[in-house]
């Protein structure tokens, strides 16, 4: 169930820096020099960094970091840090004058989870590069820290969430992804369309029905608390424009397993990396990148830290 990472496509770091008194953090995904990336964001109300210079028309091909944050907006402040990290170990493109680090990244909204005074930054993004290596905890754990799910009908029916990640192998072409699941609706287990987390009346000790809520109007329009960002990963090789195309098909995952999904209170967004060590297939990575994506989420509420929010009773 929680096999495969992220980690699993040759060359990835991962790290993460946490601020347990804000029940905030961040994540940052390492790439090998050379990868390629690029990113598809569907949801309304995106909070995010160097997105427009990932478009297939624009000069740049790769990154040095992507990072997932905490924070909602003030949690772009985690790139700074980065950047400073990734200099002083000479990574960068180089403009002769200077090594600039290629950082990009999103946010999620989780104020309303811990203290909202309490915003991960240039400190914590800069951790996080230091803690970086080949392998990632899930759960409670980086920008999953702050993060829940189910808010149809408020915060107190939402439920914990947290950050998972997976990956799958064919034959000498590995894709791996790493979610942050943040989402405005409910989570599905996309094996068997079972219900795993969302909103919850704790009285009745049962699921609502958001589907039928939502339809009937009977929620309430919650504003921020919101938005399930992502990074995919593959040792395939391919362009920016694919790199797009594969993160746009990867949010078919999102669709697979988060209802409703991509609302106007979500800022969904999907990352996509491509190191180039294997020729490959758009359609099969693709393919491949919706699968290991929901898989990602049922792991980041399936793990045993997570399952109600801080201060509230847990379905356990």
């Amino acid at each position: 169930m929680f096999k495969g990472s992220i980690t699993d496509v040759p060359g990835i770091k991962v790290g993460h820096s946490e601020i347990k008194e804000g029940l905030t953090g961040v994540t940052v995904i390492l790439p090998p020099e050379g990868t390629v990336a690029g990113v598809d964001v569907r949801g309304a109300a995106p909070g995010t960094r160097e997105t427009d210079l990932l478009k297939p028309e624009n000069t740049v091909q790769g990154v040095n970091a992507i990072f997932l944050s905490g924070g909602s907006a003030y949690g772009l402040a985690v790139g700074d840090g980065i950047m400073k990290a990734l200099e002083e170990k000479g990574i960068g493109l180089d403009v002769v004058v200077a090594q600039v680090p290629i950082v990009a990244g999103a946010v999620i909204f989780d104020l309303t989870t811990g203290d909202p005074k309490i915003r991960p930054g240039a400190k914590e993004g800069y951790q996080a590069v230091v803690n970086a290596k080949e392998e990632t905890a899930q759960g409670l754990v980086g920008a999953g820290l702050g993060a829940s799910v189910g808010k149809y009908k408020g915060l107190d029916y939402a439920m914990k969430s947290g950050l998972g990640t997976a990956s799958m192998k064919v034959g000498d072409l590995v894709v791996g992804a790493l979610v942050i699941t943040n989402a405005f609706g409910d989570i599905y287990d996309a094996r068997n369309n079972e219900k795993i987390a969302g909103a919850y009346d704790r009285e009745k000790k049962s699921f609502i029905d958001t589907r039928q809520a939502l339809f009937n109007q009977e929620g309430q329009n919650f504003i921020g608390g919101n938005t399930t960002i992502a990074c995919l990963a593959t040792n395939g090789k391919f362009s920016k424009a694919q790199c797009q195309k594969i993160a746009g098909m990867a949010h078919n995952g999102y669709a697979r397993s988060i209802f409703p999904t991509h609302t106007t209170n979500d800022g969904d967004t999907i990352f996509c990396l491509a190191t180039g060590q294997v020729e490959a297939d758009v359609s099969l990575v693709g393919a491949m990148a919706t699968d290991v994506i929901s898989q990602a989420i049922y792991n980041s509420v399936a793990v045993h830290n997570c399952g109600g929010l801080p201060g509230r009773e847990s379905l356990e």
